[in-house]
């Protein structure tokens, strides 16, 4: 009995150091972002008395942010024009068993919307989930003037297909524009506040993406211009109701829990420990299992 303890015992280390390293390499510093002063409005300037708060923000960005709406229902109803000038309904983009990422930007922002848009693009390549069959994007411009500009869509499209660069998956991207009051329906919706400066003839806004479910109640956000493969897949599994995705998969899952504050899955030492109890509980069944059936059989011979 005390060499099986022993092996037991040995298998139990190895699990445990496994799940340090494990953690030690899921923890990353953030990543320097580097400084784009393209756009006036975010570029170092001088203010006036009164256009800036007390801690120095510009006042066009003091009513800019996103306000998680976890839950809550995106409007199906709501009417856009899709790339190629169809009309349609964001309910065409929903009820097919797949998840839904989320893009609030305008297709000629000088800069930040195509950081968030790069950002994702390059964090679906990370991926082995495509565009089209695990999930879909839909990238929707809150500019409503450029709901009359032809093909401006179809190119931005166009150029964020070639960055893909997965044939095939062209069905599973949308960018879409509308009528101001559509927009309005959506952003109200997700929580994402934005304000037009007239001084630099820009939009104030803050960068990220949501994630919703194939019903349209949105089930994550994340922040930022730079997301996470690993968020971004985890957020696709669990917008899925974890319908995607391998047991091996499903299991590291629960090794992570998700911060809203952030946006981002940091290491859940307590469900590793509950997998440890668990563990170790099969474990100690099993070996008094094989013990009692060898005493069984020693005692049948006898």
């Amino acid at each position: 009995m005390s060499k099986n303890s022993a092996v037991l015992s040995s298998i139990g280390l190895k699990l445990l150091m496994v799940s340090i390293l494990t953690a030690a390499f899921s923890f990353q510093s953030p990543a320097q972002k580097p400084e784009h002063y393209q756009s006036p409005l975010y570029s170092p300037r001088k203010y006036e008395p009164g256009q800036t708060t007390s801690n120095g923000i510009p006042a066009p960005l003091r009513a800019v942010g996103i306000e998680q709406n976890l839950g809550g229902q995106i409007p199906l109803d709501a009417r856009f024009k899709d790339e190629n000038g169809d009309e349609v309904t964001l309910a065409k983009y929903f009820g097919k068993d797949r998840p839904v990422i989320l893009a609030l930007v305008y297709y000629e922002c000088p800069m930040l919307c195509n950081e968030v848009l790069n950002g994702l693009t390059g964090s679906l390549k990370g991926i082995n989930f495509s565009a089209g069959k695990e999930y879909d994007v839909v990238a929707i411009s809150f500019d409503a003037r450029e709901n009359r500009k032809a093909d401006l869509a179809k190119n931005k499209k166009k150029g964020y297909m070639e960055r893909y660069n997965r044939p095939g998956t062209e069905a599973g991207w949308h960018f879409l524009t509308g009528e101001q009051s559509e927009i309005d329906k959506v952003t109200q919706a997700v929580g994402f506040n934005y304000t037009f400066d007239e001084r630099t003839n820009q939009f104030a806004h803050a960068g990220g993406i949501m994630v919703a479910t194939p019903e349209g109640r949105l089930s994550r956000y994340l922040y930022g211009i730079d997301y996470s493969p690993k968020d971004l897949k985890f957020s696709i599994m669990e917008s899925s109701e974890n319908r995607i995705g391998n047991p091996a998969e499903q299991l590291y899952l629960y090794c992570f829990h998700y911060d809203p504050s952030t946006g981002k899955y940091g290491f859940a030492i307590l469900n590793i420990l509950r997998l440890f109890a668990v563990g170790t509980l099969v474990g100690l069944g099993a070996m008094f299992f094989v013990f009692w059936r060898r005493g069984k059989a020693k005692k049948a011979e006898l």
